[in-house]
């Protein structure tokens, strides 16, 4: 069967210190280079939740409020997988909604990872394993949300993300513009 996601063929799957297995350079990759594609089936949130995860696991991708890409049988697993693990100090970013990049110079050997942050809009909280000096200790659906994560992952969240991200910004200066309005009427009267 034809492979229903891309993976650079300067990587190659292994086992990870992360979580089972991962994605590793095995030659060096340059920022903004592309490394993996993720392809699968698009899924509704139901769909996701009630008949894929509890069988598949964590194996999706999310593009939108209630859509995501994902495989959805267990014979499609190699074929979709990506092997990107979570890692608070990622080196992979995402172009577009699907399309994983380095966000820095890689060097042959280093484990490819992505920060879920970039990717992830859901209600969520787990643990995190990936061992970074800056690991947050706890994953949230909703990391996406913090400035410090949006500074560091400014030009590499999804699409999607972003949007959601323009648009809080965008709302939080019509705000503080309409509260600056009201304080100068408040002086005038």
């Amino acid at each position: 069967m034809m492979p229903l996601s891309y993976r650079s063929p300067k990587t190659e799957v292994r086992e990870s210190k992360i979580h089972g297995h991962g994605l590793f350079a095995t030659a060096d990759i340059a920022k903004d280079e592309v490394v993996a594609v993720k392809g699968g089936h698009i899924v509704d949130r139901k769909t996701l939740r009630e008949q894929i995860t509890p069988r598949l696991g964590p194996v999706e991708i999310q593009i939108d409020d209630d859509l995501f890409i994902a495989l959805v049988t267990d014979d499609e697993r190699e074929l979709s997988m990506l092997y990107s693990n979570h890692s608070c100090n990622a080196n992979l970013g995402v172009r577009g909604e699907i399309t994983f990049v380095a966000m820095r110079n890689v060097r042959a050997g280093e484990e490819l990872t992505h920060d879920w942050a970039m990717t992830d809009d859901d209600d969520y909280s787990v643990e995190c394993q990936c061992g970074a000096p800056n690991c947050r200790k706890i994953l949230t659906g909703k990391d996406w949300q913090r400035p410090e994560l949006q500074k560091r992952y400014a030009g590499y969240f999804s699409a999607y993300l972003a949007r959601k991200i323009a648009m809080r910004c965008h709302s939080e200066r019509s705000e503080e513009s309409h509260n600056r309005r009201s304080d100068h009427t408040e002086k005038l009267v």
